[in-house]
């Protein structure tokens, strides 16, 4: 009697774990596809990380960025402006004067600021500082980082204003009482598609868009006015903010770009760049890596 109740259970366990193990197997294997589109994106976007435990941090968020991205909103252009200025709607903050290598947070931050604008009504200077003192995930602060990153923590944590938590001019120890005193959040980012000028332009009509150029070359440095269709290449390197669109005198199309190099550089700190070129990545790669925040 006892071998029969025995040889049931068995039996009944057995079963169980067969129904189950499946999408126990499908939790512990990684998810090969995913890891093939991060190995993509790295290489698309020429990411490396200095050791294994980084790589794992960037591809988990990476992964948690896909799996609750929401619908990508611009992949195709239906009907935008001929032309836009987010600075004649005062969706746009004074230009700043970047003092050390922080370029990869203040697109980020230019365009949660425009966003707060268009969803709220307010326009409000956030804190570029906020960032580089108490973000602690991997990034080298004045010596350089990614937008990703710095979305990535006004996601989890909003922005209070310039004005409560200045500007340093280097990274200092993170003031967790201003931390906890937002008057801005989003509810995540997205990428705007890889070499796609067109989706770009469908984007920026929304709203302002952070994007990494090639500034490397002496005719961006140089650039005083007018439409730039200097040389340069698309080696990404700077991080500027994307605040419209249009055509001078009715011939060439260009980009109207924030940069964050002083009110002293380009028309006023800002550059008409040529829009719309032969090659996909567009002039100085600006359609290469471009992000907007959601909210």
């Amino acid at each position: 009697m006892g071998s029969s109740i025995l040889k049931q259970f068995v039996c009944c366990f057995l079963i169980i774990i067969i129904s189950w193990e499946p999408q126990a197997l499908s939790r512990m294997i990684p998810d090969v596809s995913m890891i093939e589109r991060h190995e993509d994106w790295m290489s698309s976007y020429g990411r490396q990380y200095k050791d294994a435990a980084e790589k794992e941090r960037r591809y988990n968020i990476f992964r948690a960025n896909v799996n609750t991205a929401t619908p990508l909103m611009y992949e195709n252009v239906t009907s935008v402006p001929p032309s836009i200025d987010w600075r004649k709607k005062g969706a746009v903050t004074p230009i700043r004067d970047s003092t050390c290598g922080k370029s990869w947070t203040i697109p980020a931050v230019d365009a949660v600021e425009g966003l707060t604008k268009i969803k709220t009504g307010k326009l409000y200077t956030l804190s570029v500082q906020e960032i580089l003192d108490c973000d602690g995930g991997g990034h080298n602060g004045c010596e350089g980082g990614f937008t990703d990153d710095a979305f990535q923590f006004i996601k989890q944590h909003g922005l209070t204003t310039e004005s409560n938590y200045p500007s340093k001019g280097n990274v200092g120890t993170c003031d967790t009482k201003k931390e906890d005193e937002p008057v801005a959040k989003i509810s995540g980012y997205e990428n705007v598609p890889v070499d796609n000028e067109n989706a770009l332009m469908q984007a920026v009509a929304n709203q302002p868009v952070a994007v990494i150029v090639d500034a490397s070359g002496m005719d961006f440095q140089f650039y005083s006015s007018g439409v730039f269709t200097g040389d340069c290449g698309t080696a990404l390197d700077h991080g500027v903010t994307l605040v419209g669109y249009g055509t001078s005198n009715g011939k060439l199309k260009y980009w109207l770009i924030k940069n964050s190099w002083g009110v002293d550089w380009g028309e006023d700190g800002y550059m008409r760049m040529q829009r719309d070129i032969a090659a996909k990545e567009g002039l100085c790669g600006i359609a290469m890596e471009a992000k907007y925040p959601t909210k």
